[in-house]
Parts: structure tokens; sequence; C-alpha cells
């Protein structure tokens, strides 16, 4: 009966970590403990083409500032977790500095080497470093950190939304970035127009293509200006109204109003 009562015991906790695991990391006021590593330039964001698995561009500049991480499948979620942010912090090594440093999930870590592993960029990894030992911190190469998830906090920043290369009227493809408290967007609808330019008031739910890009494939050729409603991972819900206009084109920016507060 030992054994029987122990083996459905370690049952129970394989379903509780594997739904841990698919839910992700919620807000804590708790560290928790992961490994990091780092990958791309020491002074780089990440890739080389300053982008990653979430579909974000330009993650060298504003407001990503190269503070950007891969992570692993509790951390990037199939994509779900692209944009959220959470504070690290090294431990266990003479060359970290124990402060804490906040990056967002940008890209996917297919290796992981733990529960919970950080693949940082260069940037990322040297911040947690001491001063002036910044190149000393990455050598160390796998090491131990704490983190915790953060609200994101994009100042001066609305939500933007980039219609990617490839859209027509009857596909159409979108990145959400710039999201601030969750980071993160976990449904996204489109609006229509009518031939004269008013609403349908009629909502057709997008599906995630990949990262924060989401798709809409249609039978019919869509008539824009669209708008667009999110609903972020918290339950908050916002509308774009008539953010993408009639004259959209593809690989091009069409930056809101809004922004979860």
């Amino acid at each position: 009966m030992a054994g029987a009562s122990a083996k459905a015991a370690a049952m129970v906790l394989s379903v509780l970590l594997t739904y841990d695991l698919a839910a992700g990391v919620g807000y804590t006021n708790d560290w928790l403990p992961a490994k990091a590593t780092w990958y791309g330039q020491p002074n780089g964001a990440g890739p080389d083409d300053n982008g990653g698995a979430c579909g974000f561009k330009n993650t060298n500049q504003y407001p990503f500032m190269s503070m950007t991480s891969c992570g692993n499948q509790p951390l990037f979620l199939d994509g779900q977790g692209c944009g959220a942010c959470y504070q690290i912090r090294c431990v266990n090594n003479p060359s970290c500095s124990g402060r804490a440093q906040t990056v967002m999930i940008t890209d996917m870590n297919y290796y992981p080497v733990a529960r919970y592993h950080f693949d940082l960029s260069g940037t990322a990894f040297g911040a947690m470093a001491k001063p002036g030992l910044n190149d000393q911190l990455r050598h160390a190469g796998i090491i131990d950190i704490q983190f915790k998830r953060v609200p994101c906090y994009h100042r001066g920043l609305n939500i933007n939304f980039h219609v990617e290369d490839g859209s027509n009227p009857v596909y159409f493809a979108v990145l959400v970035e710039f999201a601030n408290k969750d980071g993160t967007v976990v449904q996204l609808d489109l609006m229509e127009s009518r031939p004269d330019g008013s609403p349908t008031w009629q909502w057709t739910p997008m599906r995630r293509s990949w990262g924060s890009i989401w798709r809409l494939d249609s039978n019919h050729r869509l008539q824009a200006p669209f708008s667009l409603r999110m609903v972020s991972e918290s339950g908050q819900t916002l509308v774009a109204d008539r953010v993408i206009p009639a004259n959209w084109r593809g690989n091009t920016n069409y930056g809101s109003r809004v922004q979860f507060r």
C-alpha cells in the first residue's frame, strides 16, 4: 500500500508540474531558481538580425535596448510568453553583482538546461555582473540565476501593429508589440468596415501564427479599415479603432492610441 500511495503521489506531482509548466509563470514576490546562458555578440541583442522567434524587430533599440532573452517552453509558451518581462539576478558566482535586471522574452530556447532556462543576449547576461566584470561573467558559461515575473512598462509608447510582408486581401498577418503590463496578448480579433468605411460591428477571431504574429485567413476579400481588439493575459481588453487604414500595405507599422494601463 505504501508503494501504491507513493506512486499515486508521484503521479499527482507530475500532473501538477505539467500544469505549472503549461500555465507559465505568474506574478509573485518570490524569486524562483533558473539557469542562464547567453548567445550572439557579447554586447549584442541576441540574434544577428536583432529579431527572434517572437517576430519583434530592432531588439537593440528602445524599448528592448538589447535586454532580451530566449525562454524555454515554460517561459516562451509557444509564443504566448513573447513580450513578458522578468527581473533576473545571478547568484553563486563571484562576478555577480546581485542586482536585479529586467529582460523581455523575445526568442525561443530549444535546448533547455533546467526547468527554467533564460538564454540571454550578451548585453543582458553581462548586465548582471559587478562593474568591470561583464566579460568575466560571460566566460562562466552556464550560471545560476533567480527570476520573477514583473510588469512591462514601455514609457512613451502605445501598442504598435506591424502588418507582415505577404499580407493581402484574403490573408492578413500582424505583429503586436509594445504591450504594457502583462506584455502579452492572448487573443486578437479583427473588425472589418463596410464599403462606406463604417464598422460592421462583427469581430472575427484571429489565430496566433507564430510568436507575437497573428493571422486571419479569409474566404472573402477583407474590407479595410480594420479595428483590432486585444485581450491581455490578465483579461484586460483594448480596442484600436480603425487602426489599419483602407490603403494599408505589408511590411508597414501602424501605431495605435491605446495601451494597457
